[in-house]
């Protein structure tokens, strides 16, 4: 809805300017919903639970069947994985179907050429972890990193304007150091089934609030983003089997839908998916805007890519919007391409996924 559009680009413009020019005490909620919505969340937890096993490793080399071997044979790409356990991987069980073996072995295979995953991402990390992050993820010179964060922002009630700046400062710090950089944006945590109203209404707005002023920090860092939503479908909120056993993180089938729709940005921004060979849809309502309109278009649609538009004298003030098309990761038919996870797990997956309608 426009109206709705409009305010949540107010808000997020107010917060970003906030973490650009160090404001602090930008209040997102009314005082009066503050004592209900920490019962609800102190019920939410107790509903949630917690995985007991840690996230899988998936840290090598993805695609081998590219390195030929020769002396003018191309360097591994190296992926940088960054964030919280949605990065990890928490929730599955084998190496391969984490988001970042999902990736390395997808841009293997669309740029056919060996890549060196290095996952860096944390489970409960927030926006004010990737600094100690970088300082690991750096050494190894990405070419390509990936963040996944905000989530724990939001439960942790973390200032927003604080999140949206460290988040700014991680990536222009990637940028500077020759790094492209893509940042899965806050999911919408009002398709958590757990969570119930009202909590569920203010956890959504707080999502996708934070969701929009990621994304004018970002596309004005360098990077690209693109919006998670509702995890990428209507079908993360009526399918259980997209979430994991706590009902919260998702399961291999979500992991698998959330990077299909990185990877073509992935890919784009290291100059491997042309248009003409892989078309992108406009987005309804224009595909060029002010880069806080375009942030909060893409909070309400998820699988939405949004990245600066280079026009002279206008900074990154204004930004493309896309919903690029989405294909299926690499399957049994080219997995031998593509590679498989370290400790032998299958690095490939198939999914389909649908944007979901702006329903703000």
């Amino acid at each position: 809805m426009p109206g709705a559009r409009d305010s949540r680009a107010r808000v997020a413009r107010r917060i970003a300017t906030a973490a650009a020019y160090g404001g602090g005490g930008l209040g997102l909620l009314g005082v009066g919903l503050v004592g209900l919505l920490l019962t609800e969340s102190k019920l939410a937890i107790q509903a949630i639970g917690a995985l007991e096993t840690l996230p899988p490793r998936a840290d090598g080399i993805y695609g081998e069947a590219f390195a030929d071997g020769s002396a003018t044979a191309q360097a591994p790409l190296v992926l940088a994985v960054l964030g919280d356990s949605t990065g990890a991987g928490l929730g599955v069980a084998r190496a391969g179907e984490t988001p970042g073996a999902l990736l390395a072995a997808g841009l293997a295979s669309v740029a056919e050429r060996p890549v060196r995953l290095v996952n860096v991402a944390r489970s409960g990390g927030r926006s004010a972890d990737l600094s100690g992050q970088l300082e690991q993820a750096l050494p190894h010179h990405p070419d390509i990193a990936v963040i996944m964060v905000g989530a724990n922002d939001v439960t942790r009630h973390s200032p927003a304007q604080l999140a949206v700046r460290q988040l700014g400062e991680a990536v222009a710090a990637l940028h500077a150091n020759g790094c492209e950089v893509v940042v899965g944006t806050c999911p919408d945590l009002g398709t958590i089934k757990p969570v119930r109203p009202p909590l569920r209404w203010v956890a959504r707005r707080l999502s996708r609030q934070l969701a929009a002023a990621q994304t004018i920090a970002v596309v004005e860092a360098g990077g690209r983003t693109v919006s998670l939503g509702s995890l990428l479908g209507p079908e993360f909120a009526a399918r259980p089997e997209m979430f994991a056993a706590d009902r919260y993180h998702p399961s291999a089938q979500g992991y698998a839908t959330a990077a299909m729709a990185v990877l073509p940005s992935v890919c784009a921004a290291l100059g491997l998916w042309p248009q003409e060979e892989r078309p992108a849809t406009a987005v309804p309502g224009g595909t060029v805007l002010p880069v806080a309109m375009a942030a909060a278009a893409a909070a309400g649609r998820a699988g939405t890519e949004v990245a600066a538009v280079p026009a002279e004298g206008a900074g990154r003030r204004w930004a493309q919007l896309r919903n690029r098309l989405r294909t299926g990761l690499p399957g049994p038919e080219n997995g031998k391409k593509a590679g498989t996870a370290p400790g032998g797990a299958s690095g490939n997956t198939s999914a389909s996924s649908h944007p979901a309608a702006d329903d703000a």
